[in-house]
């Protein structure tokens, strides 16, 4: 029994490894062990000669919804760059169909493990000045790096040149003025066969949305019926950064509807099965679309009970010579009569996965927070992690708070685990003997150990319990911590400045390396030599990898190790303790015999 508590425990070890390691690769961009690579990304052709050579002429192409082809109508309106800022973003608007093109999230900046090591260093030795600013994190952008943009248009009409012509900038602010809440951002397009398209963004102080009115102008002779489209725009490149910024374990369109939340990933989208998730032509009164990365997304809203479908895909053409995918959400801005003029409202929100922003926004739109498989309980973990931040302030306390939560949750549980291995570690010396008498007599040997057992009230499985028990918890709270945004720049005590990356100076992870080993030497070496040395290098090549993982995860590891060995050696003291009380009331009975 002794062989299989150790296999078993070896086993569960094992792959709890192998799935932190793999998620590891995955928090850092590269491909999962446990699943199929994606498919390549196919090259298509070149963008069309007749797109305007401009600083966005591939929105010319990439602008197209999924129902038709772009037919430009040449205008005399001048091509240009509309840069808005508020207290939250900076935004690059394009007069090129009036679209959002560049966002940047003035609160967020983009961090890279080695350059932050760099700039602690400097820091210490008073050289601020040689170590670069920090850039602000990108949500949308078209300069090459990546492209990705929010667009929306018009579909249904004779020619699509009102959707994806040039707009005139109708408005002369662009900054958040002190002591103002708004800024509305107003493009209006020319009349094309008599129809005239106002697009009006509305910019919220304190706020990651953005409201956006789409206002139809007939000025012609006869009823127009267009439909509305909204849509998110990228190419298949994991967000710009580099190895250390860790992109999500996905990013990709999303798609929400009839309470049904569906990621249809970039490689789904090349093999033809977004098909198979998104029918196009279903029409719903519910959902949005979204785009997702690491920490950050967009995401299309309209109001409730508005007619619509979906359509997810990649474009004919492709942008910078990569192919480029779209998520589109389609509304029937309804039969608009001469002389007359309808309006459809739409919400875009571009900011960090915080699920207090999310959930107000649209039903379930905290969804593209990705806790993969164990959301359903990693979703409550992050709430209690939430509410005591929420009393302490301070996120790195409040995964220590966490962590003694869960130990005293856990307490019995644990317990008893630690008094089967104390129990195990005290009749050890007899088992190592038993296994040099009867080395030839296997069953024997067995024979013998289970009789200590009975004799001595041990349990061989008794320590694996808890570790099948608390291992869903202890991923699920993994996937929490690596998948917070609002992780990202928050400080613990310090050196540690930022807990969504590892820890400068490598502290946590020598202190989790000293507890491993510290816990190890607490529990009963095993029969095996090979399993005795495993029991050594596990805890050291897990800690090696640790090196490299957000330093909130660290911090939450070296307290539940440190926690852990308290408890066990109060058990293993007390069991002596009761060890010793038993020999002295033998010896009593000796004597008094």
């Amino acid at each position: 029994m002794t062989e299989i508590r150790r296999t078993l425990l070896l086993v569960v070890l094992m792959m709890s490894l192998l799935m932190l390691f793999d998620k590891w690769r995955i928090y850092h961009g590269e491909a999962s062990l446990l699943a199929p690579r994606p498919a390549a990304t196919r090259t298509l052709a070149a963008s069309p000669a007749s797109a305007p050579v401009v600083n966005n002429a591939a929105l010319v192409a990439a602008a197209t919804p999924a129902s038709g082809a772009a037919s430009a109508v040449a205008v005399n309106l001048p091509i240009e760059d509309v840069t808005i800022q508020t207290d939250l973003v900076r935004a690059r608007m394009s007069t090129l169909g009036g679209d959002l093109v560049d966002l940047d999230l003035l609160k967020y900046q983009d961090v890279d493990n080695h350059s932050e090591i760099w700039r602690q260093i400097k820091g210490l030795v008073g050289m601020h000045e040689a170590v670069p600013p920090k850039a602000d994190v990108k949500v949308f952008d078209t300069n090459g790096e990546q492209f990705y943009a929010a667009q929306t248009g018009l579909t249904g009409l004779p020619t699509d040149g009102l959707s994806h012509g040039v707009m005139r900038l109708a408005s002369t602010e662009r900054t958040l003025a002190d002591g103002k809440n708004e800024l509305a951002v107003r493009f209006e397009s020319p009349v094309v066969d008599g129809v005239q398209l106002v697009k009006t963004y509305t910019f919220h102080r304190g706020s990651y949305a953005i409201d956006v009115t789409h206002e139809v102008v007939n000025h012609s002779g006869a009823p127009v019926k267009p439909d509305l489209y909204l849509q998110l725009v990228r190419d298949g490149r994991t967000p710009p950064g580099g190895y250390f910024n860790g992109p999500s374990s996905y990013t990709g369109p999303a798609v929400y509807r009839d309470d049904t939340f569906h990621k249809i990933s970039f490689s789904d989208i090349d093999k033809g099965k977004a098909k198979d998730a998104i029918d196009s032509k279903a029409v719903t009164n519910n959902g949005w679309i979204a785009m997702i990365q690491h920490y950050f997304s967009s995401a299309w809203i309209l109001p409730k009970d508005t007619s619509r479908s979906y359509s997810v895909g990649q474009f004919a053409a492709s942008i910078h010579g990569l192919t480029t995918y779209y998520s589109a959400m389609f509304t029937p801005v309804g039969t608009v009569a001469p002389g007359a003029s309808k309006t459809v409202s739409a919400t875009l929100f571009a900011g960090p996965q915080e699920e207090k922003l999310l959930a107000p926004l649209a039903p379930n739109l905290e969804q593209v927070k990705d806790y993969g498989l164990l959301k359903i309980i990693a979703q409550p973990l992050f709430w209690l992690l939430s509410k005591i931040h929420s009393v302490i302030g301070n996120w790195g306390w409040s995964i220590v708070a966490l962590v003694v939560l869960l130990k005293i949750a856990f307490y019995g549980l644990n317990a008893n685990a630690y008094r089967s291995m104390a129990k195990m570690k005290a009749v050890n010396p007899r088992i190592q003997e038993l296994n040099v008498r009867y080395k030839d007599n296997p069953q024997q040997k067995q024979q013998e150990i289970m009789k200590i057992y009975r004799e001595e009230k041990v349990n061989p499985l008794g320590g694996c319990l808890p570790i099948f028990i608390q291992m869903p918890i202890f991923i699920a709270l993994f996937t929490v911590l690596t998948s917070s945004a609002e992780m990202r720049g928050a400080p613990w005590l310090g050196w540690i400045h930022d807990l969504s990356i590892m820890d400068p100076y490598a502290i946590l992870p020598i202190l989790m390396t000293a507890t491993s080993l510290l816990q190890v030497s607490l529990q009963p070496t095993p029969a095996d030599p090979v399993q005795a040395k495993m029991m050594w290098l596990m805890p050291l090549a897990f800690s090696a990898a640790l090196f490299s993982f957000p330093a909130g995860l660290t911090l939450y590891w070296v307290t539940n190790n440190t926690l852990t060995i308290v408890q066990q050696w109060l058990i293993n003291r007390q069991i002596n303790g009761e060890k010793a009380k038993g020999l002295k009331a033998t010896d009593a009975k000796v004597v008094k015999g």
